[in-house]
């Protein structure tokens, strides 16, 4: 959890924050999108977090992708802008959250996969006709988007 964040939940306790993300849908050669188990609701979903002050948010997709997955993007071209309802989501410790998720498809990478111990179970490709479930809530609608452009 990003350091602006964690110092509005200790002013607000879990009420509803409205959260900016960067996020990275990373496809293969083949065209499978790499899909991480979350520790914390263990679902899955794409790497990607909160958007810190003042930092441009492809830098934060970009540094996300990194931390999470030990892959870094050669190139970022923007997927999308999401939010509404659909992206409105309470986390297991109770934090409630409308997000609002930039994301990024990512096709160049370098780096070998390597899981985020405090919040990556695994990471793993998939096929966009074969996703697995749970995606994670506020996830899912953009992975659904993502995997609707690929057919």
């Amino acid at each position: 959890m990003s350091e602006y964040i964690l110092g509005l939940r200790a002013l607000v306790g879990h009420r509803p924050l409205l959260q900016v993300g960067a996020g990275v849908i990373v496809e293969d050669a083949q065209g499978r999108v790499l899909l991480q188990k979350r520790r914390d609701n263990h679902c899955w979903g794409y790497a990607g977090g909160s958007v810190e002050l003042d930092e441009k948010v492809e830098d934060a997709a970009r540094r996300e992708l990194y931390e999470e997955t030990g892959l870094r993007a050669q190139s970022l071209e923007l997927f999308g802008v999401f939010s509404g309802r659909e992206l409105h989501y309470v986390y297991p410790n109770g934090d409630e959250v409308s997000n609002i998720d930039i994301v990024y498809i990512c096709r160049a990478y370098t780096g070998a996969l390597q899981c985020q111990e405090e919040e990556v179970e695994c990471l793993r490709f998939f096929d966009a006709d074969a996703l697995p479930q749970p995606l994670s809530p506020p996830i899912a609608p953009v992975l659904r988007r993502w995997a609707q452009s690929r057919r």
